[in-house]
């Protein structure tokens, strides 16, 4: 094979601007050394534990993956990430960048929580580990 030919097709391409939660099909998007300007711009961090809300521990986040987040304009390549509308499933909304966003999403998760930009302070994972004998993940 060379450079020239095809590998393969783009048939959609998303954008997931909080971890976990659903995201936004589009058109185009700027990709750079940390992949999808704008993807994963944020996450819910549980404040008892520190760690990130993830739906890969379904038990501790049922709700993520029945929540929406969409950009109000689309990141561009360099600049500070915009805010980004989250539906939650219980029909209301609240905007990242909105004075209440932690309280808003508090009662909508039954924990205290924050909105955080993902991957800064070292945060962790919540993860689900089935018990196993010798599983050591």
């Amino acid at each position: 094979m060379n450079s020239s030919e095809p590998v393969g097709t783009i048939r959609a391409l998303w954008r997931y601007p909080v971890k976990s939660m659903l995201g936004e099909e589009v058109d185009a998007a700027y990709l750079g050394e940390g992949g999808v300007a704008g993807d994963r711009a944020y996450a819910i961090r549980d404040r008892e534990t520190g760690k990130v809300a993830s739906a890969k521990h379904p038990k501790l986040w049922p709700d993520l993956l029945a929540c929406r987040a969409v950009f109000v304009e689309p990141p561009q390549q360099g600049d500070e990430v915009p805010p980004a509308q989250i539906e939650l499933a219980d029909g209301s909304s609240v905007l990242t960048d909105a004075g209440d966003v932690d309280a808003v999403l508090s009662r909508f998760f039954g924990r205290d929580v924050e909105l955080a930009r993902a991957a800064q302070n070292g945060y962790t994972i919540d993860q689900y580990h089935p018990d196993e004998e010798n599983y050591d993940p």
